[in-house]
């Protein structure tokens, strides 16, 4: 199949990766009996810690003394392998997803080697990273052999833990039998018989693949329970503290001051963000919890499980603790939310409340400002009358004088009848005056433009 001409190197390199399936190198090196170890830590902060991983594994292989060509390494995927001088087989899986890495080391003994027992890893000089990074999620102990189920009271030895767990999975000869209890190790020990599926390699693949899903998506969705219960009782007492602001200011908001609608929406905002932060940290942890659940309840729906004699079904005491979890999460979270939406709406409230305190205000200012105007108008009208009056006076006075001048020299008969006869038009002049300065005022602070003197002058 021909890729087409336009697709760009990006593309190619993306479609290769889709379809590439680099498990199946190692898979097709399986055989029972086998001892699987399986490790997940959960990353505190996923983009710094999952290339961290990477290399913590590059130097797990290199610690191991695993060879260059003997080992694969990706971005989120990685692989080597080792054959002892015994012939044992040891195969160590590194595996970076979303919010956890894991590791899953197989150990498979030669043909000449005796039978498999839980415990530390047989094979030479194996030692495990002492310091990984991120929580330990789970940590398990499989065995798988070809064997039937031994039916003798030693074999419930070797599980701690009061209870049995048992069932038949993928087919009618493969068997699988936990007690869900840690050892003295920190390691839950699953129990396989695979039957005639061990001729098929990735028959052992599927089933430990199917095991360490359930294991691990479980302990990823009960880890959160302390902070779940924590939440509930923070969500309460904050419910509880806005219900008693909400009645106290419905009662008082209609006829609260300034400084009591401040303290209101100070303490209110300080309550909302706190209801934020809790929030934003919820989501941040819990978001994930039902497609966590889905991986699990598809997974033991995968499995085919039917029931085996003398043992309680594994499906039961895996849905006995997650049931209701991821609903119980998701619940929460939306009752964060409305909480977060009942703050707002309070704030919102008081605001609004605020805002018609100002417009209110704004009012009475503007009212108070047009009273002024129209007093500071009747005062100016008065001072103009009086300086028309002013003004008049002393160009009366002013004429008078050269009236009396025009007298002393002869060239008026009486200065006291043209005076007299001056004081009307002195009135005219400066009610004149009066008029032209208010006019040319309004011009210049109205923005108009003052009448042009550069012609007269180019004239």
């Amino acid at each position: 199949m021909t890729e087409p001409e336009n697709a760009t190197p990006d593309t190619s390199e993306l479609i290769r990766k889709l379809h590439e399936r680099p498990q199946m190198l190692w898979a097709a090196q399986l055989h029972a009996p086998a001892h699987v170890h399986y490790k997940t830590f959960r990353m505190s902060d996923p983009p710094v810690q999952r290339p961290a991983s990477r290399d913590e594994f590059r130097s797990f292989l290199e610690t191991l003394k695993i060879s260059a060509d003997a080992m694969v390494i990706q971005d989120a995927f990685g692989y080597g392998m080792k054959t002892a001088e015994t012939g044992d087989r040891l195969i160590v899986i590194w595996q970076a997803h979303t919010e956890y890495y894991s590791y899953q080391i197989w150990h498979m003994p030669s043909d000449h080697a005796g039978g498999m027992t839980f415990g530390p890893m047989t094979f030479p000089d194996y030692r495990f990273p002492a310091t990984p990074l991120g929580v330990e999620v789970c940590h398990l102990d499989i065995v798988l052999m070809a064997e039937p189920l031994p039916a003798s009271e030693a074999f419930s030895r070797e599980f701690p833990g009061p209870i049995l767990y048992g069932s038949r999975i993928l087919d009618e000869e493969t068997s699988l039998v936990t007690s869900f209890t840690p050892d003295e190790h920190g390691r839950e020990r699953y129990w396989v018989t695979v039957g005639s599926g061990m001729s098929s390699r990735s028959h052992l693949k599927d089933i430990v693949d199917a095991i360490v899903r359930i294991e691990t998506y479980y302990h990823l969705l009960l880890m959160q329970k302390p902070l779940f219960s924590a939440a509930v009782d923070q969500a309460y007492k904050f419910e509880q503290v806005h219900l008693k602001q909400r009645e106290i200011i419905s009662e008082h908001i209609g006829h609260a001051d300034a400084l009591t609608l401040q303290r209101w929406l100070g303490g209110l905002t300080q309550d909302w963000l706190k209801t934020t932060r809790l929030s934003s940290r919820l989501h941040f942890e819990l978001s994930a919890s039902v497609p966590y659940d889905k991986i699990v309840h598809r997974t033991l729906a995968s499995l085919d499980e039917r029931s085996l004699p003398h043992y309680r079904p594994i499906s039961e005491y895996v849905l006995s603790g997650i049931t209701g979890v991821a609903e119980g999460y998701q619940q929460l979270l939306k009752r964060m939310d409305t909480l977060r939406s009942g703050f707002e709406g309070t704030i919102s409230i008081i605001r609004a409340r605020v805002d018609l305190m100002l417009q209110s205000q704004n009012l009475r200012l503007l009212s108070s400002v047009d009273k002024t105007t129209k007093s500071q108008a009747i005062l100016q009208y008065t001072v103009e009358g009086l300086s028309v009056i002013v003004i008049a006076y002393y160009l009366s006075g002013l004429m008078a004088y050269i009236f009396k001048g025009l007298h002393e020299m002869g060239w008026l008969r009486n200065a006291d009848i043209a005076a007299a006869l001056f004081v009307p038009l002195s009135l005219g002049i400066a009610l004149g005056i009066t008029i032209l300065g208010r006019k040319l005022l309004h011009k210049k602070f109205s923005g108009e433009p003052a009448p042009p003197t550069s012609e007269k002058h180019q004239a």
